[in-house]
C-alpha cells in the first residue's frame, strides 16, 4: 500500500468523513512512519451498515463452507506473499524484533488456513439430531452465524490479533467491522487490501482506523452490531460489557493477566532460565499472558537468580530491524511512562531491583528500556498484583507446593500460568490447581491456533482459537417438528 490515510468500507477505500488523520510513530526513533485515517461516528455507521447489508442480503452467510474456506485460503496466500513487507511494517509500527514479527505474520497466515479448514469441514455436519423423550416429535440443532461482529484489537500483536477475530468470524459466515488499535494500525489496513485482492464480497470485512472514543465506542454501541469481540485491558473490557448489556449483545473478552511461573528446585536450571526469560522478555513483555510473577523454590533461588541476571545482561537491545536484537523499544511514549512509573513504584514499595530498569546507555531517542528484575516483591504491592505490560519481572521464593499454588492463585487475573519440575505428576497436579485458562508445563508462552485461548476471573469471557474460537461466532437454533399423523389432542379433545 502507498498510503494508510483511508478506511476500508463496503469493499472500497474511502477518506474519513471529517478528513482527520493521526501519525503512526516508529518507537525506535520517534519518527512518523505514515498518516493514518481517523474514523468518526459517521464512518463507523457506514461500515456497520455495509456489514449489515452484506449479512442480511449478500451471498456470504449463504455460501457453502468450502466456498468461504476458499476465500480464507486466498487471504492466507496473500499474507504469505507479503510476508517480508508485513513483518518489516510490524517492526516499524510496534518495535518488536524482526524474527518475532516474521513469526507473527506466519502465524497470521496459519490462522486463516486453520479456519478455512473448519469452514470446509462444516459442510459435512450442518446440523445435529437431538434425542427427545416424547414420541411423535423430532428435533435438531443447527448452527447459524451470529451476524455483524464488531472487533476491537490491541497493539502488541497487531496483525495476529486481527486474524484471531477476522478469520473465525468470516469462516462462520459473519460479517465484520474491525477497529485495530490506533497505536498500531498499519498491518490491519494491509489485511484489508489482501481481503480485497482475495475477492471478498463488499461489506464482509470492513476495517476502520481511529481513536477509541471517536471510533471504538460508536462501533461497540451500534444497534446493528450483534456481537462484540475485544482484546485489551480490563478497564476497557469492563466498559464494553456495560455497553453490550444495554442491548444484550453477545460479547467475548480476552483481557489482561498477571500470570505466575512456579519453578521447583528439581527442574533443569538452564531450561528454567531460558523459559523464564522468554516468558517475560519476549515481545518486550508486552504480552497479556506474560509470566511476570515468578515463584522460585527456596533451594534453587540463589543459583537461578544469579543465572537470570547474568543472561539478562547479555540481551541485545536496539532497533528491531538490527540482527541479533532481542529487545526492541516499548510501543510508545505512554507505555514507556507507564512501565518506568511501575518500576519506580516497585522500588518505593520495598521490592529490591536486582538488575536493569533504566534507559540503556547510548539511546537518546526511542522508547528503549533495560529489562527489570525485582526480587523480594511484597505480595500487596502493585508490582506483584497489577499488569505492567513491559519487560519487568517480579520474583518471590517459596518452600512448599501448597504455598506456591496459594500465592499463584492470589490474583484477580486468571489468564495463564506455568510450572517447571522434573516431577511430571507434580506438574500435572499444580496445573489442575492453578486458576487460569492456559497452563504451560516446563515451558512458557507457546500458543497454537488449534488450542483454546482465554482466561478465568478478570482475564476475560469466552475462548478464542481452535474450535472454541469458531463457536464464538455462531448462534444455536433448535428446530422441533411434530411428525405424527395423529392429532396432538392436548387442548382439543
Amino acid at each position: 500500500m502507498d498510503s494508510y490515510d483511508k478506511l476500508y468500507i463496503n469493499g472500497e477505500w474511502v477518506k474519513p468523513s471529517k478528513g482527520d488523520s493521526f501519525p503512526a510513530i516508529d518507537p525506535s526513533d520517534e519518527s512518523v512512519v505514515a498518516r493514518v485515517g481517523a474514523a468518526s461516528a459517521e464512518d463507523i455507521d457506514a461500515a456497520v451498515k455495509a456489514a449489515r447489508e452484506a449479512f442480511d442480503h449478500g451471498p456470504w452467510p449463504r455460501l457453502r463452507g468450502r466456498e468461504r474456506g476458499g476465500y480464507l485460503r486466498r487471504i492466507a496466500e496473500g499474507i504469505r506473499a507479503r510476508l517480508d513487507h508485513l513483518a518489516a511494517l510490524e517492526v516499524r509500527d510496534n518495535g518488536k524484533p524482526l524474527p518475532e514479527a516474521v513469526w507473527d505474520i506466519e502465524d497470521t497466515a496459519g490462522c486463516f488456513d486453520f479456519y478455512a479448514e473448519l469452514a470446509e469441514r462444516s459442510d459435512a455436519v450442518p446440523e445435529r439430531s437431538v434425542e427427545l423423550s416424547m414420541e411423535g416429535f423430532v428435533s435438531k440443532a443447527v448452527k447459524e452465524p451470529v451476524g455483524v461482529v464488531a472487533a476491537i484489537t490491541p497493539w502488541n500483536f497487531p496483525m495476529l490479533m486481527a486474524s484471531w477475530k477476522v478469520a473465525p468470524a468470516i469462516a462462520a459466515g459473519c460479517t465484520i467491522v474491525l477497529k485495530p488499535s490506533e497505536v498500531t494500525s498499519l498491518t490491519a489496513l494491509e489485511l484489508a487490501d489482501i481481503c480485497h485482492e482475495a475477492g471478498l464480497p463488499p461489506g464482509v470485512v470492513n476495517i476502520v482506523t481511529g481513536m477509541g472514543k471517536e471510533a471504538g465506542a460508536p462501533l461497540a454501541e451500534h444497534p446493528l452490531v450483534n456481537k462484540v469481540a475485544f482484546t485489551g485491558s480490563v478497564p476497557t473490557g469492563s466498559r464494553l460489557m456495560q455497553v453490550a448489556a444495554q442491548d444484550i449483545k453477545n460479547i467475548s473478552l480476552e483481557l489482561g493477566g498477571k500470570s505466575p511461573l512456579i519453578i521447583f528446585d528439581d527442574c533443569d536450571l538452564e531450561a528454567a532460565v531460558e523459559w523464564l526469560m522468554f516468558g517475560i522478555f519476549w515481545n518486550k513483555g508486552e504480552v497479556c499472558s506474560a509470566t511476570s510473577r515468578v515463584l522460585i523454590q527456596e533451594n534453587l533461588y540463589p543459583r537461578l537468580l544469579e543465572r537470570l541476571v547474568e543472561e539478562s545482561r547479555k540481551l541485545r537491545i536496539g532497533n528491531g530491524m538490527e540482527e541479533g536484537v532481542l529487545l526492541g523499544p516499548l510501543v510508545n511514549a505512554a507505555q514507556y511512562e507507564k512501565v518506568t512509573g511501575a518500576i519506580e513504584a516497585g522500588k518505593r514499595a520495598g521490592a529490591t531491583l536486582a538488575y536493569g530498569g533504566s534507559r540503556p546507555a547510548g539511546f537518546d531517542r526511542g522508547y528503549f528500556l533495560e529489562p527489570a528484575i525485582f526480587v523480594d516483591v511484597p505480595v500487596e504491592s502493585e508490582l506483584w498484583r497489577e499488569e505492567i505490560f513491559g519487560p519487568v519481572v517480579a520474583i518471590r521464593r517459596f518452600v512448599t507446593e501448597e504455598e506456591a499454588v496459594s500465592l499463584a492463585n492470589d490474583s484477580e487475573y486468571g489468564l495463564a500460568g506455568a510450572v517447571m519440575s522434573k516431577d511430571l505428576e507434580r506438574c500435572e497436579r499444580v496445573a489442575r490447581n492453578l486458576e487460569a485458562g492456559i497452563i504451560w508445563i516446563n515451558c512458557s508462552q507457546p500458543t497454537f491456533v488449534e488450542a483454546p485461548w482465554g482466561g478465568y476471573k478478570k482475564s476475560g469471557i469466552g475462548r478464542e482459537l481452535g474450535e472454541w474460537g469458531y463457536e464464538n461466532y455462531f448462534e444455536t437454533k433448535q428446530i422441533t417438528s411434530y411428525v405424527s399423523d395423529k392429532p396432538w389432542g392436548w387442548f382439543i379433545k
